[in-house]
């Protein structure tokens, strides 16, 4: 199989969680004005009550199938075994999602109202297993679907025009989402033949696959709870006003997290596949790479967003949201944590089969993250929850490289990884400087903004190459290459 640049799949990655991120960005504020409260209501309520059965239907199923099906990718009779059984899983976890569901509504009598905007939601139940989107992450197919995603997000774009003109329009609306996240999936399952032959098989080894996929799938719950918990606590002792201005906070964080996350996952199949073969040496290099790359790009995405986080909610949000702007700046900082957490635990932590540690970490994790809430958000409200999430991320990350030590351990003490660091470290000052010398000249907020972020990455990216920072350097060399070429 001719091997895929993980520089190109990490771009194409992180331009296809920038999409799905911006997406209802550019979409609700044209919805929120056209739709009724009431409309908005039930479209809201009814995404949030079918995602949870969408976690169901997934059982963990997705990130098992990566780690073991990376091994098998160079065998096309292995990976189409394999990809059947894990097919197989898949439809049986996403049938019992529906019987639940379709109990659910039939016991709970206050879900009448919704039942049809629901049961337009549960079209991701089927659409999504059909999609089997993890074969193509084992085969790092991120080129196809990153020009997927762009297509059907730029169609549904258009139907949301075409289609949405009322306040009763919000089936509409729920049917347009459905289609720009899952409606690509039948195109997933015809091509998907390209790889192997995938069908439901009946001699499925449940004994084999299942108890790691419902440790993954319990650790999916727990994380899905608590991170649901800081909402809904904040709901409980606060108001809506107070749960608004997080809202936006999270959003605003989500968008920056989900650009590097994408960076991330697309190092993962490479990953398994490697340790699946045993070759620990090469490995251990791409994951040095990959911590350093984050080193690199964690740090400067934080402080910039700090420096500019009134900028960023004025434009994204509008005044009303400004209240937010402390809880943006704490929140941030959980950026860092959570990405070097996210690295322990899908690169290295499941890679090599210790999702038990996982789960634990993360129950761990919920249950102080559950109190530090009851504790900070009576002091502080928003910003309180803020911060809980900020010491939850710390406290999970150091959990997950513990339990990741003897393969992250001399990695993170290695001069590279340390230089790196220090590199980050000296650009974010530069960073600091632009952004606190043009707020002092510069008065209008889209300008001031635009040349704050382009400013900053050149002053960044300047300091690393006259720091001579290896990972700056070999971009560098790359795009004078590219040019030379040209």
């Amino acid at each position: 199989m001719r091997k895929k640049s993980l520089g190109v799949n990490a771009l194409l990655n992180g331009l296809r969680s920038a999409l799905n991120l911006i997406f209802p960005l550019i979409t609700f504020p044209y919805v929120s004005r056209v739709l009724s409260v009431d409309g908005m209501g039930i479209y809201n309520f009814s995404n949030t009550y079918v995602n949870y059965f969408v976690l169901i239907a997934g059982l963990g199923v997705a990130t098992y199938a990566v780690r073991e099906g990376a091994k098998y990718r160079d065998n096309k009779e292995q990976i189409s075994e394999f990809a059947s059984q894990i097919f197989t899983i898949n439809m049986v976890s996403t049938l019992i999602a529906y019987l639940l569901l379709i109990g659910s509504l039939l016991i709970f009598s206050n879900l009448r109202n919704y039942v049809t905007c629901i049961l337009v939601f549960s079209l991701q139940l089927f659409f999504t297993t059909i999609g089997t989107e993890w074969l193509y992450t084992i085969y790092e197919e991120y080129q196809y679907i990153t020009i997927r995603s762009i297509v059907f997000k730029i169609i549904s774009i258009v139907l949301l025009f075409l289609l949405v003109h009322s306040s009763n329009d919000y089936l509409w609306y729920a049917a347009i989402t459905v289609f720009a996240g899952v409606g690509s999936n039948i195109l997933n399952y015809i091509h998907a033949k390209s790889f192997c032959k995938i069908k439901f098989v009946r001699d499925t080894n449940w004994k084999y696959h299942l108890k790691p996929i419902l440790v993954i799938f319990a650790s999916a719950v727990a994380v899905t709870l608590y991170i649901s918990s800081d909402t809904t606590i904040l709901g409980l002792l606060k108001d809506n006003y107070a749960v608004g201005i997080y809202g936006v906070a999270v959003k605003i964080y989500t968008i920056v997290s989900g650009l590097i996350s994408g960076l991330l996952v697309v190092t993962i199949p490479r990953l398994a596949m490697l340790i699946g073969k045993r070759r620990v040496k090469e490995y251990s290099h791409v994951l040095q790479e990959v911590i350093n790359s984050v080193s690199i790009l964690g740090l400067p995405a934080a402080v910039g967003l700090v420096m500019l986080s009134k900028e960023v909610i004025l434009i994204i949000a509008g005044k009303k949201y400004l209240d937010g702007t402390l809880s943006l700046q704490i929140i941030t900082w959980a950026l860092i944590f959570s990405n070097y957490s996210t690295i322990f635990n899908q690169c290295v932590l499941i890679p090599l089969k210790r999702e038990s540690k996982t789960l634990r970490n993360t129950v761990i994790t919920g249950l102080v993250n559950v109190g530090l809430n009851f504790i900070f958000i009576p002091l502080w409200s928003y910003d309180g929850t803020a911060l809980s999430t900020v010491i939850a991320e710390f406290m999970v990350m150091v959990m997950n490289g513990w339990s990741a030590r003897d393969y992250v351990g001399p990695i993170l003490k290695s001069k590279r990884t340390f230089k790196s660091i220090l590199d980050s470290i000296v650009g974010c000052l530069g960073i600091a400087m632009v952004c606190v010398l043009l707020k002092l000249g510069i008065s209008s907020l889209i300008l001031r903004t635009v040349l704050s972020i382009g400013l900053s990455v050149i002053m960044y990216g300047a300091i690393l190459v006259f720091l001579k920072n290896k990972i700056a350097l070999e971009y560098l060399n790359k795009v004078i290459d590219r040019m030379r070429k040209k």
